[in-house]
């Protein structure tokens, strides 16, 4: 078990009625004046510049029903009050269930065979935004949870409910009513976990974490994909 940090400061009396006085007449006495426990933070920024996409499992047993949706991706900041460390990730911001089927329009819808016109798969945004700054700060609610290469962080603010995931991404059973931040690396997050890990051991006492959200100018309120889960168009607030 690692031992605390101690931020300790030194400090000098030459006078006789401190209980740091050494007595005859020896004013410079080095002595320790604090022992409070110092704690750090770990601080993690979703911001809102979109760095890509990745597909995501819908868990939707339907075989009409694409298995993957193809969704976008955000760049996120992982650092520390005490290395400054930075290292950068990318996360996902929104949460799609399936709302209904749809038919493209086009030539065959045009020409009266609606029946030959190809099938489009529409997919309902939660999305979650800061309600009131340009940038909120979510503090941790509950310790992170580590369990077979899987980490949450669960943090809540009033009646919002988040969630920040790191593993494999298509083992994640979303639920509504709570917002999912999923980080995407090419080591089914591996990569996030053992930074995170190693920034634990490094800060020695539990850090406390805190999640920094920057608000997007859009927000996605509908997908629209094809068959093969591809986003043939987002439907914006």
């Amino acid at each position: 078990m690692p031992f605390p940090e101690l931020n300790l400061s030194l400090g000098l009396t030459d006078n006789d009625g401190s209980v740091f006085y050494a007595g005859s007449g020896e004013g410079k006495v080095i002595v320790k004046t604090d022992s409070a426990l110092k704690k750090h933070s770990i601080n993690i920024t979703i911001s809102e510049q979109e760095v890509g996409s990745v597909y995501l499992n819908t868990h939707l047993k339907d075989v009409e029903i694409p298995a993957e949706i193809e969704i976008p991706v955000y760049q996120m900041i992982v650092t520390d009050d005490k290395t400054n460390e930075k290292e950068i990730y990318k996360v996902t911001r929104d949460t799609f269930f399936y709302k209904q089927q749809t038919k493209k329009k086009g030539l065959w819808s045009f020409l009266g065979l609606k029946f030959l016109a190809p099938n489009n798969f529409l997919f309902e945004n939660i999305p979650f935004e800061p309600l009131k700054e340009e940038m909120e700060i979510y503090e941790i609610s509950k310790y992170r949870k580590l369990d077979q290469d899987k980490l949450t962080y669960t943090f809540q603010k009033g009646e919002q409910n988040i969630q920040l995931f790191a593993g494999d991404i298509n083992t994640l059973k979303v639920e509504k009513g709570i917002s999912y931040f999923v980080v995407v690396d090419e080591k089914k997050g591996q990569r996030f976990i053992g930074d995170i890990l190693y920034r634990e051991k490094f800060l020695k006492l539990t850090p406390s974490v805190k999640l920094h959200i920057i608000k997007r100018r859009r927000v996605s309120k509908e997908m629209e994909t094809d068959k093969k889960g591809q986003a043939n168009k987002l439907i914006y607030i």
